[in-house]
């Protein structure tokens, strides 16, 4: 975590997201607080429909129409920026925020060379020369572990390989040094080798470029492999949050703890994974109280009627009834 002194790099605090439809309004992402570290990775997993991708697109703004954010704030580097102009977010999302998406395909436009795009970029956010730009873009494909980066600077997307491309990507988000950048599923769409190779890849620009990094996937793996912390969504809300190793080793909401039960493990045979009964809600169907109540192997009576906020629980964070202090105490809402 971040010094007191220092605040940390990103915060998002109470961020909610709102879908208007005719039957209603729906609540994709509610009342989600965290926050990342210079320099930190925090990731976050989930099944699909939880609100990661959702979250990591407000935070950014690009939050697809009629999606809004419909409270909460989002600052970086302690400035405010979920309430900017388009254009001013637009040179914030260049210059400060990084991204690299699922499928490369949609970051790079086909009809350009990509030496083209990343001297484009370049040139956006910063005053180098043309030729500077040109050197700092073979550059950076030569650290994102392109070979031959003087002569593929010149080639298109489609002459590069997958896991090719997404490198390419990934020098795009580092093109101008951002301090933040959000990998939403940046391995999903590889095969597992060249996964591994990207997640090397995202650790040591990490480490080396000193920017945060929110990395979104369902793949507890991935996390496991990169983060130093790990939060957990179910149905637009924090299940817990806490340093990957506790949430790993020692998970404490039952959602998490099955979720690290689907794990493989290849230190001892396993007859059969765990599974987690039933589907997560849709938006239209979220339960009373806490949202996993009808998957919970858990379950009492307060589940089903009061929502649970998170609660710290030694190093991390747990939104379940099962570690609410003030429930033994008082029966109070804790």
């Amino acid at each position: 975590m971040a010094a007191s002194t220092q605040p940390p790099l990103l915060e998002v605090k109470n961020l909610r997201i709102e879908f208007p439809t005719r039957r209603g309004t729906l609540v994709a992402v509610d009342d989600v607080s965290f926050d990342i570290a210079e320099g930190e990775v925090l990731g976050v997993v989930g099944e699909s429909g939880a609100g990661k991708s959702l979250t990591g697109a407000s935070i950014i703004g690009l939050l697809e129409p009629p999606g809004r954010i419909a409270g909460g704030e989002v600052y970086l580097a302690g400035r405010r920026i979920d309430n900017l102009p388009y254009e001013k977010m637009r040179q914030v999302r260049g210059r400060e925020i990084g991204m690299v998406f699922q499928d490369p395909l949609t970051s790079l436009n086909p009809l350009y060379s990509v030496g083209s795009q990343l001297v484009e970029t370049i040139r956006t956010h910063t005053d180098m020369s043309e030729s500077a730009a040109q050197q700092r873009a073979i550059d950076l494909l030569g650290e994102v572990g392109i070979p031959s980066p003087k002569i593929r600077i010149n080639q298109y997307p489609h002459q590069f390989s997958g896991g090719m491309r997404q490198r390419v990507v990934i020098a795009l988000a580092l093109c101008v040094n951002p301090k933040l950048i959000i990998a939403d599923e940046p391995t999903t769409a590889l095969d597992v080798s060249i996964q591994a190779q990207i997640i090397d890849l995202l650790k040591r620009l990490c480490r080396d470029h000193g920017a945060a990094v929110m990395l979104i996937t369902h793949d507890m793996g991935v996390i496991a492999e990169t983060a130093n912390r790990v939060a957990v969504m179910y149905a637009g809300r924090l299940a817990e949050i806490g340093p990957v190793g506790q949430v790993i080793k020692n998970a404490k909401h039952p959602y998490t703890h099955g979720l690290m039960g689907s794990i493989p493990k290849l230190a001892h045979a396993t007859e059969r994974l765990v599974q987690i009964e039933g589907t997560m809600p849709r938006l239209t169907e979220i339960p009373n109280g806490c949202a996993f109540n009808p998957r919970c192997p858990k379950v009492f009576a307060r589940c089903m009627v009061e929502r649970p906020d998170l609660t710290p629980v030694d190093s991390s964070q747990i939104s379940c009834w099962l570690y609410d202090k003030t429930m033994e105490r008082t029966g109070s809402h804790g």
